[in-house]
């Protein structure tokens, strides 16, 4: 009897164990073995036993995995024998927690990913407040991560990507960062070198100054003069940090 108690005890567990999407991420190194089993349990799991699962769930291995062992835990109950079944019903109940590990180190990893991009492109400097907010849910899911707490983990890298992506699709429509730069005047402006390399869409820093001069003094009235530039000169704008350029800045954007 105790026997019976014990396995569904457990097969109750495993239903309470959280299942999420699985993103198309490149695959991550997780804390255990490689699993490549996957032809023979999937072929294991009748269609219309899984037919309500979405695509991008079935194609999580342990997912798959976790739903051949508990139908096996099951099989097992319904013969009669419990030690099997409860072995199976474990063995179900692991798996369905790697599944949850496998998706949210894919999850940080897109994180992470986007915000290495928003790094790339300056977009601190451009919205400081979602930046901040996407890299504190990242930073959230990390420890998370490290902590084996796989259900903080997903909900904190969902979040931190929806809000990173969000600003990646805006810095692909609207050329946050532009390839060059028509310089305006000293008088009203105060345009120099200095002050246009301390724009948040050039580097934010006016110690760049040299990477403007070293692109365009080919070009310049005087390539030995740094402090002559005329209104109307178009100065290149290298790419310094790998970030994405393109188009000329807009002065009527923020």
């Amino acid at each position: 009897m105790s026997q019976k108690i014990t396995f569904l005890l457990l097969i109750s567990l495993f239903f309470t164990v959280s299942v999420f999407a699985q993103y198309d991420l490149p695959e991550l190194e997780l804390k255990i073995p490689e699993f490549i089993s996957a032809p023979y349990y999937a072929a294991t799991i009748p269609e219309d036993e899984n037919s309500f699962i979405p695509q991008r769930i079935r194609n999580n291995e342990f997912f798959l995995e976790s739903l051949r062992l508990n139908k096996l835990a099951l099989d097992n109950f319904e013969y009669g024998d419990y030690d099997a079944s409860v072995g199976y019903a474990e063995e179900a109940i692991r798996f369905a927690q790697l599944s949850d590990e496998y998706v949210a180190v894919q999850l940080i990893d897109e994180a992470k990913r986007l915000l290495d991009f928003a790094d790339r492109n300056n977009i601190a400097r451009l919205f400081p407040h979602d930046y901040n907010e996407g890299r504190y849910h990242y930073e959230a899911a990390v420890t998370a991560h490290l902590n084996d707490e796989w259900d903080e983990a997903i909900n904190a890298a969902t979040k931190s990507i929806g809000i990173l992506a969000a600003l990646e699709l805006e810095s692909g429509s609207s050329s946050l960062l532009p390839s060059q730069y028509i310089v305006r005047t000293w008088a009203v402006e105060r345009d120099c070198l200095w002050n246009i390399a301390a724009y948040p869409w050039v580097y934010g820093d006016p110690m760049r100054w040299v990477d403007l001069y070293e692109a365009n003094r080919s070009r310049m009235p005087d390539p030995s003069n740094p402090d002559l530039i005329e209104p109307g000169f178009v100065l290149e704008i290298p790419s310094i940090r790998g970030e994405v350029r393109r188009g000329v800045w807009n002065p009527s954007r923020p």
